[in-house]
């Protein structure tokens, strides 16, 4: 297939294209009619100055999780996921772990302005929570706007079947040339 014959289903173009792709005269008169916007402060980058990551991020590794009631996440979670890491010769230096439950609202243009992550590991998170403006399915290394993005399911559910544990494993290895 080549990029002149996709096809996108409808509600993927309507999500693409949530406000008009042309300006009319009548939307500009509306625009002039309302009044100057007050001047406010950015509510999303002060919040995204707040967010709390474990780990020193030494290596540009993002890695976002969800978990309401541990500050990151459980220590089994933990545990499995630093013998992943191990795996691919990184640690918790390397990465800052954000638990998407606590703080700002995690989206996608917010992390990166915050962050600016070479590699963004989405655990048990999906493209479309976080806002992105793509989809893709789980255990594909996706390369998007100077970052590779995976997505998969939940730590415990990666930890117990050992067929998603190597799909992820097939994953990391392509992400970090291990």
């Amino acid at each position: 297939m080549s990029l002149n014959n996709i096809q996108l289903n409808p509600s993927l173009l309507a999500d693409m294209y949530r406000t008009s792709l042309v300006e009319t005269k009548e939307a500009r008169r509306k625009e002039k009619k309302q009044a100057p916007p007050a001047i406010e402060t950015d509510t999303k980058d002060t919040k995204a100055a707040h967010w709390k990551h474990l780990g020193e991020y030494k290596k540009n590794v993002l890695i976002v999780v969800r978990y309401n009631h541990v500050p990151y996440l459980p220590d089994e979670q933990l545990n499995f996921l630093t013998s992943v890491l191990g795996a691919c010769k990184l640690n918790l230096g390397d990465v800052a772990i954000v638990n998407a439950a606590h703080g700002a609202p995690a989206l996608y243009k917010d992390l990166q302005k915050k962050f600016k992550s070479s590699f963004t590991i989405l655990l048990g998170l999906t493209p479309e929570e976080l806002e992105m403006p793509l989809s893709f399915p789980e255990f594909q290394v996706q390369a998007f706007n100077n970052c590779i993005f995976l997505h998969t399911p939940v730590l415990e559910v990666l930890e117990t079947d050992k067929i998603l544990k190597s799909k992820l494993w097939v994953c990391l290895k392509r992400m970090f040339g291990v």
